[in-house]
């Protein structure tokens, strides 16, 4: 697994998760175009995903690569989440044997917050879209630090 900037593919799907303890947040992108969407939530209990569930998405979409959003403190240093997010992406990698990078995400669910209240969303519409907004964040985060690869 690789947790350092990896060289961006040049096409194929990624997906990107914002890692939680209750929602993990989904989005879906093309390496080809930087494009990126909300594809909404998975559930989890205290961290801990439905692997049947997420198995199944990786199947579907087949991606290049998994993004999850590593969420550092302001100051860089892990926190318990980080460290928590850090063994989902290891057991995707593991499980499914897809490259997995982590992104560092220290301001994407306050910015996804922010996004939902533009929208005129107070956080919930169908599931929680916050989470879905943050993988879309993370993903389009990645795009930005490699946009000159």
């Amino acid at each position: 697994m690789s947790q350092k900037p990896s060289q961006r593919p040049q096409r194929g799907t990624l997906l990107a998760f914002d890692y939680g303890l209750k929602n993990i947040g989904v989005a879906v992108g093309e390496a080809q175009f930087s494009s990126a969407s909300e594809h909404g939530i998975l559930k989890a209990r205290d961290g801990v995903p439905n692997w049947d569930q997420l198995g199944a998405l990786l199947q579907e979409w087949q991606p290049v690569l998994v993004l999850v959003g590593k969420p550092l403190n302001m100051d860089g240093s892990d926190s318990e989440l980080s460290r928590r997010a850090t063994k989902f992406s290891n057991r995707i990698n593991g499980r499914f044997n897809v490259p997995v990078e982590l992104v560092d995400e220290r301001l994407s669910s306050r910015e996804a917050k922010q996004e939902a209240a533009e929208r005129n969303h107070r956080g919930k519409y169908g599931d929680n879209p916050i989470d879905a907004i943050a993988a879309r964040i993370i993903l389009e985060t990645w795009y930005q630090l490699r946009a000159d690869d």
